[in-house]
């Protein structure tokens, strides 16, 4: 590790012993947080046989977020390596995936439901969340519980809509570097029977690198009612995003190289996206201990990009729309309670990919894939939660799941360049997914939960009717996760904190290896260990850490013509660094001015399948400050990258060189709030 990373270990232990009486003190801070996404009924999250991390939308305010990764940092095991604008890849328990091993390995949700179809995912699968509206949002570490479905594998993001009565009017712009412009506008109407609230935000950026620039624009309306017989909400969501592209920088520590990094080899490259979602959910009472629930929506998604890591650079053009419903019943009894529910949807996609560019070796010009496919879902699950004894909970679930793919290929069934276009078929799978896990409540203060549970995703359409030579559809298995963890967690009157210790294995794990051919039956070990704590050390200063070791590990032989790309068993997966620390020191003197001071900090990691290649990792320091001005009217400031680090968002080594998408040079922004 980096010296800046020993002596932030070390400040962690100085914090622990210093603090060590304040957690042997009871206290329930911790069980005033609830959280939805384990049960879609709330539970205190101390308790909570999940690991959940909730952030709030105070939260959000505080960090003015310009991207979900810096969000999202701030739970354990947890890291989003940021792409140009809006892009991304994902990492909870996990290396950074990408490619189909991204698409499905995560489940992101809105208010508990699917932002996209299940074989439908998108690699960057947040940029249709409402990352500026949001009231809140909880993630899960590792599968889910059998309330959500297939794609949950390695973890879960819950975006929750913010409720019109617990949410005031407010007005809010920011300036910044790169020509950054923020806004963001709530008109909120509560009312006895029916509560209103309408949210816009919008972003805009020139980019720090060359045609790079950034509009995003997202809108929410909520209605919330009550009646005799049921209450009810109908949401409605949409986002626009509008992007140029910047791709690799290429060399030996191009990132350094503050001219090269700058640059932009694909100034052509872009990314529009659209996403529309309406939903309306239903709550009712069948007696004084049956709850139903019953959610029917819609959603619709298009998006459009210049693909500029591949060297046709050929455009791919795709889109899905679904309709759904969510049912369920929940009853309390006298051990615990159950619930049991199902889930329907339909869905049609289609997606076409042109290069236009001249044939360069064996990426053709002209059309790749042109196809649409019909998807139909269900699935059954129940979950029972039994209070064994006052201080021990025993929680269990099964989720069957069914998913079926009618393709239809629009070109002719033969195969262009390193190009197969699959004949016309219909594909099936059936996912099981249990799991089971066990809460004791050791004192007032602390709990002990342990956790097994599988986790699934079926095959993605672009995984089955996207393929290359020599390869077929029938070979190309669900994907399965098998977990298994152990986690403490102590809430003081001053100190908050919790340890949870995992193993997982992947099966049927799908990815493109260095030839850049796929590889559909890999397998894969990993196991960690996660810190979350956060101590009052004052009354002035608050410290938050979120921390991580994990190891990610090939476990399968794979020989690739490049042969200092063959995978072997043991060897380290590639872009899955063992360290990851986020920490925050708060400080808040007055009633009107708070600041923090944030570290991150990324461990090293290989670049390649091999093993042969590198990154050093990264520290980054971020500086952030609101001043209450006036009653109704706060004004906020914040530096990120403080200390103008040079760094790769993401590094990698492909077709013989190292590729990085170079991290942003030191950038100022500050900005007004009125009424929030």
């Amino acid at each position: 590790m980096t010296r800046l990373a020993v002596k932030g270990l070390a400040w962690l232990a100085a914090s622990l012993i210093l603090a060590g009486g304040a957690a042997a003190q009871p206290g329930g801070e911790a069980d005033d947080v609830v959280v939805v996404t384990g049960t879609r009924s709330g539970e205190a999250a101390n308790a909570t046989i999940l690991p959940v991390t909730r952030i709030d939308a105070e939260t959000r305010l505080q960090t003015s977020a310009h991207h979900p990764s810096e969000l999202l940092a701030r739970v354990p095991g947890v890291r989003l390596h940021r792409g140009n604008g809006a892009e991304h890849l994902t990492a909870i328990r996990s290396p950074v995936l990408t490619g189909g091993a991204g698409a499905g390995a995560f489940l992101f949700l809105e208010d508990g439901i699917p932002l996209r179809a299940a074989g439908f995912a998108n690699v960057n699968g947040l940029f249709e969340a409402l990352t500026g509206s949001s009231g809140g949002v909880e993630v899960v570490r590792g599968p889910g519980s059998a309330l959500q479905g297939s794609n949950g594998l390695h973890g879960v993001v819950n975006f929750l809509t913010p409720s019109p009565a617990e949410t005031a009017d407010g007005f809010e712009a920011e300036l910044g570097s790169f020509g950054r412009r923020r806004g963001r506008m709530v008109i909120a109407r509560p009312g006895d029977t029916v509560s209103a609230l309408f949210s816009v935000a919008g972003q805009h950026e020139d980019g720090w690198r060359d045609a790079a620039g950034l509009d995003r624009v997202e809108a929410l309306v909520r209605i919330d009612g009550e009646t005799p017989r049921f209450d009810w909400r109908a949401t409605a969501a949409l986002v626009n995003l509008q992007q140029e592209t910047a791709g690799f920088v290429r060399g030996p520590d191009a990132y350094r190289d503050l001219d090269l990094a700058r640059s932009n080899d694909d100034p052509e490259a872009f990314r529009d996206a659209q996403a529309l979602r309406l939903a309306l959910t239903l709550n009712g009472q069948a007696d004084a201990r049956t709850h139903w629930q019953v959610t029917p929506y819609a959603r619709a998604n298009e998006m459009d990009f210049l693909m500029h890591f591949v060297p046709s650079e050929a455009l791919e053009e795709s889109g899905h729309s679904s309709v759904g419903v969510l049912g369920s019943i929940t009853r309390q009894t006298g051990w615990g309670e159950w619930v049991l529910g199902a889930d329907v949807e339909a869905s049609t996609g289609t997606l076409r990919e042109t290069q236009s560019r001249p044939t360069i070796f064996s990426f053709i010009q002209g059309e790749h894939y042109d196809y649409a496919v019909d998807s139909a879902l269900a699935a059954l699950y129940g979950q029972g939660q039994w209070s064994l004894s006052d201080a021990l909970r025993l929680q269990a679930g099964l989720r069957l799941e069914r998913i079926r793919y009618d393709y239809d290929n629009r070109l002719a069934d033969d195969i262009v360049g390193r190009y197969q276009r699959v004949a016309d078929r219909g594909d099936a799978y059936d996912l099981v997914l249990p799991h089971l896990g066990i809460s004791w409540q050791i004192d007032p203060s602390s709990h002990l939960v342990t956790r097994l549970a599988r986790g699934a995703r079926a095959p993605q359409t672009a995984e089955l009717y996207r393929l290359q030579p020599g390869q077929v559809t029938d070979g190309i298995e669900p994907e399965t996760l098998d977990s298994f963890e152990v986690g403490y967690r102590r809430a003081g009157v001053r100190l908050d904190w919790s340890l949870t210790a995992f193993a997982m294995q992947k099966r049927n794990v799908f990815f493109r290896d260095a030839d850049g051919f796929n590889v559909t039956g890999g397998k894969t070990r990993h196991h960690g260990l996660e810190l979350a704590l956060e101590w009052q050390a004052s009354t002035t200063v608050t410290l938050d850490l979120a921390g991580s070791w994990a190891r990610h590990l090939y476990d399968f032989d794979q020989p690739v013509t490049t042969a200092s790309e063959t995978i072997r068993a043991g060897a380290e997966i590639d872009t899955a660094p063992q360290w990851l620390w986020n920490a925050r020191a708060r400080w808040q003197p007055t009633a009107r001015f708070s600041g923090e001071l944030e570290w991150s900090h990324m461990g090293r990691y290989f670049t390649d399948a091999g093993n042969l290649h590198t990154y050093g990792g990264h520290d980054l320091v971020h500086l952030r400050a609101r001043y209450q001005w006036r009653e109704d009217v706060e004004v906020f400031a914040s530096v990120r990258n403080l200390l103008d680090t040079r760094y790769a968002e993401r590094a990698d080594f492909a077709f013989g060189s190292d590729r990085y998408f170079p991290g942003e040079e030191r950038g100022v922004n500050i900005g007004v709030r009125v009424g929030f």
